[in-house]
């Protein structure tokens, strides 16, 4: 490719949220390669956060610190390009499943309104970010 960067900042560029996935093992906040950034801990400072909105707490997480903390980021149309997205939280499992050797089965039930599970391509060196759906 071009051995150029390229910094894209023109008014009304469209950025979207994606949940980050940690790429190396980190073993003082004991994430391992390849799981989400966004933890079990912080999510339940949230959910406290959620129940008791007028309290201010100098630790306060929130939205903003999601984002300082690296558990979400924002991705613009160029990125996007180079990014190894996952659609859900539980593909990403299955794909640390499959590359482990763990036979993982499919779900063969009738429901006609189950989520179908993507195929993971052989190919997928490593996911860089997940989906975060509403």
């Amino acid at each position: 490719r071009d051995r150029e960067f390229k910094v894209f900042s023109d008014a009304g560029r469209v950025m979207r949220p994606v949940f980050t996935v940690q790429q190396e093992d980190d073993h003082v906040s004991k994430i391992a390669k390849g799981q989400l950034v966004l933890t079990k801990d912080l999510v339940k400072k949230l959910n406290a956060e959620q129940e008791n909105p007028l309290e201010i707490s100098p630790d306060k997480i929130g939205w903003e610190g999601l984002i300082r903390k690296g558990a979400i980021e924002y991705l613009d149309a160029e990125e996007e390009e180079t990014a190894m997205i996952c659609m859900t939280p539980e593909d990403l499992d299955f794909y640390r499943l499959q590359k482990a050797g763990v036979a993982v089965d499919d779900d063969n039930s009738n429901d006609p309104n189950r989520r179908l599970n993507t195929k993971t391509n052989p190919t997928t060196h490593m996911y860089t970010h997940c989906e975060i759906h509403p």
